[in-house]
């Protein structure tokens, strides 16, 4: 038996886990090996492609959306704030939303063309 929104409450529930799981290993790399990690939230683009697959447009642009504002919170000098110390680390978030946001579009046009529905 399935319930009216069964399916998008398991996409947000499987969005959220993937995020939480990625900020996660993500977060313990810069603490246990600082300088070992640069450019972290490139690191999104491939769950982000991967969600859009697999759930449509919205749940892939809004796990895009997410990770931009984990990574600037947990992974971007100072850590646990939303202000960024470097512009080019502002830069590089600014490119990785264009990327996924660009990248989720794209992946949602070659599902729709091989005839899977949204």
């Amino acid at each position: 038996m399935t319930f009216p929104g069964q399916a998008t409450a398991t996409a947000t529930a499987v969005s959220l886990a993937v995020l939480i799981v990625v900020t996660a290993i993500l977060w313990w790399v810069k603490v246990a090996l600082p300088g070992a990690l640069h450019h972290p939230v490139f690191f999104y683009l491939v769950p982000t492609a991967v969600l859009a697959l697999v759930y449509g447009v919205i749940d892939g642009a809004l796990f895009a959306v997410a990770a931009f504002v984990c990574s600037t919170f947990f992974l971007y000098d100072p850590i646990y704030s939303f202000r960024v110390s470097s512009v080019h680390a502002l830069g590089e978030l600014f490119w990785f939303l264009v990327v996924a946001l660009v990248g989720v579009k794209c992946v949602v046009e070659l599902r729709r063309e091989s005839g899977k529905p949204d």
